[in-house]
């Protein structure tokens, strides 16, 4: 008798399981999903940019003159810690790339906006201004300091794409 519930007991699993499986097979068969769609989404930072000009106390940079392939995916302003600007982009090679700005103290938000990147010995002249590299595992950096506030440019993009970006900054 037990050896018969024992295995009534397999047979009632293995029953649910089938079940299960056919219950989960039609679900994807009959719920649309497209994988070739990406799946970052664009924002638009308008509002938070011009929010963050009027309350920082230095000129905000933000791209001009980008092509439609970078894409905006996160912004962010926070008065309350430093005054810190962030503007976050897909370039168009699928890699990350961030503007960071803040009145904090530069060493260690440096550190923080590039995942703990190095100051490097090279710099790079873009437009009218130098730009210290910085390189670490994971994120690479172009760093600016200005009076009083401090602007990096990171991301997992190269050094080209970064200087891209740090070429199309303008702030106001």
């Amino acid at each position: 008798m037990a050896g018969r519930q024992g295995k009534q007991k397999v047979r009632d699993m293995l029953l649910s399981l089938g079940v299960i499986a056919l219950v989960a097979g039609v679900m994807y068969v009959f719920i649309p999903h497209d994988d070739s769609k990406d799946p970052v989404k664009r924002v638009d930072y308008s509002v938070e940019l011009l929010t963050a000009r009027r309350a920082a106390p230095y000129p905000v940079a933000a791209p001009e003159g980008l092509p439609a392939e970078w894409k905006a995916t996160s912004v962010r302003f926070q008065g309350e810690k430093g005054n810190a600007w962030h503007l976050g982009f897909q370039d168009p090679t699928g890699q990350y790339v961030a503007i960071e700005q803040s009145t904090q103290e530069p060493a260690p938000f440096i550190s923080g906006a590039s995942q703990g990147a190095r100051r490097t010995t090279a710099t790079q002249r873009i437009g009218d201004r130098t730009w210290q590299r910085y390189e670490g595992g994971h994120y690479d950096a172009l760093v600016h300091r200005d009076k009083g506030s401090t602007t990096v440019v990171t991301g997992t993009a190269s050094f080209a794409e970064l200087a891209r970006m740090a070429q199309a900054l303008k702030a106001s």
